[in-house]
């Protein structure tokens, strides 16, 4: 039977996670992240990153900008097939298809294409909204209204729950609200701007995950992180030897 992961005291949290984002940001910079050109790319992006990496995110998008349909209305014309055939590299792309539209149909016929329309009132609101579309889940809801809309909800992706998890941060079956509200609430004071401070957090955190956090072959060694490992901090076992299960999808 697995043991469950050990979590550390939640008084610690706030100064643990801030700690994180001082190393992280010492050893990358402000990473200007989230890579779109535009609200509406953004938003695309995040629908068609679901199971895929990134790269395979960016050909689909040239090859909506190379047939320059790359806006609601012009993309709400194409047929599913049509629009499954460009976005065919980032994989699944029926099953984007049919969640491109869903989301489309929304912006276009009840919002006017206007997506400050669609992410109006209070975040609870404008989540809740994009939370009742087919296909948009709380990862790539948040994703949306943290870099496209510019409203102030932390996204919680697999490389957060596994980078939290192997530092005990938390547990690795811990509910993404309940990650995301202590997040936030950790997060919440001593910066000027919130808003850059969030989404500069969560690419500090993709980078991590990417490149020394991985799913297998962690690199603890050479990760900005590691004075944060339990077993750096607390003598307990360091994930680099044993850690927690991780995930069976990352991005």
């Amino acid at each position: 039977m697995t043991k469950p992961t050990p979590v550390r005291a939640p008084y610690d949290m706030a100064a643990l996670l801030r700690d994180g984002y001082r190393l992280m940001r010492a050893r990358h910079g402000h990473l200007h992240w989230w890579p779109g050109e535009t609200p509406f790319e953004v938003c695309v992006g995040a629908i068609l990153t679901q199971n895929t990496n990134w790269g395979n995110v960016e050909k689909s998008i040239a090859n909506l900008q190379r047939e320059k349909v790359l806006s609601p209305e012009k993309l709400h014309e194409l047929s599913q097939s049509e629009l499954a055939r460009l976005i065919h590299p980032s994989g699944y792309y029926n099953v984007k298809a049919a969640r491109l539209r869903a989301f489309l149909k929304i912006l276009v016929e009840d919002y006017g294409g206007d997506l400050t329309r669609l992410f109006s009132g209070t975040v609870a609101e404008a989540r809740q909204r994009l939370l009742e579309t087919n296909g948009i889940g709380p990862e790539t809801a948040d994703s949306m209204l943290l870099y496209a809309g510019g409203r102030l909800t932390f996204v919680i992706d697999a490389y957060t729950r596994r980078i939290f998890a192997r530092h005990h941060f938390c547990a690795m079956d811990e509910e993404y609200d309940a990650l995301r509200q202590i997040c936030e609430r950790s997060l919440s004071t001593g910066v000027g701007d919130l808003l850059d401070y969030w989404q500069d957090y969560h690419a500090q955190l993709v980078m991590v995950g990417k490149t020394f956090c991985r799913p297998r072959e962690a690199r603890c060694e050479e990760c900005p992180l590691r004075s944060l490992l339990p077993g750096e901090t607390q003598g307990v076992q360091s994930p680099a030897t044993k850690s927690p299960r991780t995930p069976k999808a990352a991005r």
